[in-house]
């Protein structure tokens, strides 16, 4: 079935799922399951054993595998991480569509995860196919201007060319960005990840695996959130455990 999505917004059952009422659980939870990532139980394994424990809906198990993270990978962020000031003239490399749908998620009104590392994610997924939403055009516009404040020497954009539409939203982050005089490349490539880890540019992403092994990188999701969106749906899941 094709994707008809016209917001990135919440699923239907979210407001139950993540009601004030469960966000205690879900912080709880999420102690628990970094506990178990910190002594080398595996992802799946562990997020099962805490879920039955706490009887979580398939979605609430999605958020909290999400939300986790062990103490060293927790440790390693946060040395890596850049502030906004450390960025200006330098260039960045971004994690495209990673950044575009956590914004289109934002601006939909969709949940947003504050994780345990302090970076903010989404719940939404790209599994082969992407659509633009009502708000991608909102959302790169906001990027952008994002970047500016940040003072940027460049930006290199990168998408997944096995994902369906990648070459459609790269002319359209491209359109934009010529329009604004903002400069940037966009390129379609096979693995994304793989450039990323290797460059030597910042990085902007909030993908898990990325950041246990990129040399530098900046949290611009919760810079882009706290700067220009404060009416968002955020769910604080972080925990006090370092």
């Amino acid at each position: 079935m094709s994707d008809r999505r016209q917001h990135r917004g919440a699923h239907p059952e979210d407001e139950k799922l993540f009601a004030y009422k469960n966000v205690s659980l879900l912080r709880e939870a999420n102690e628990e399951l970094s506990w178990l990532l910190s002594r080398s139980y595996a992802v799946k394994s562990a997020l099962k054993l805490v879920g039955d424990r706490h009887n979580l809906k398939e979605r609430q198990r999605l958020a909290l595998s999400r939300a986790a993270c062990s103490d060293h990978s927790l440790k390693l962020r946060k040395e890596r991480c850049l502030t906004v000031s450390d960025v200006r003239n330098e260039s960045l490399i971004v994690d495209g569509f990673n950044l575009i749908i956590t914004v289109e998620a934002a601006l939909s009104g969709g949940v947003l995860l504050y994780c345990r590392d302090g970076c903010i994610r989404d719940l939404s997924s790209v599994h082969g196919s992407y659509r633009s939403v009502q708000e991608t055009e909102k959302a790169i516009r906001l990027i952008g201007e994002a970047f500016a404040t940040l003072q940027l020497k460049s930006a290199r954009w990168l998408l997944d060319s096995p994902i369906s539409n990648s070459g459609r939203l790269a002319q359209e982050i491209r359109n934009q960005a010529k329009e604004k005089g903002w400069n940037w490349s966009v390129e379609t490539i096979f693995n994304p990840d793989a450039e990323i880890l290797t460059s030597n540019r910042i990085a902007v992403t909030s993908d898990s695996i990325i950041l246990d092994g990129v040399k530098h990188w900046i949290n611009f999701n919760e810079y882009l959130i706290q700067k220009f969106l404060s009416d968002v749906w955020m769910l604080d899941l972080q925990t006090n455990k370092v």
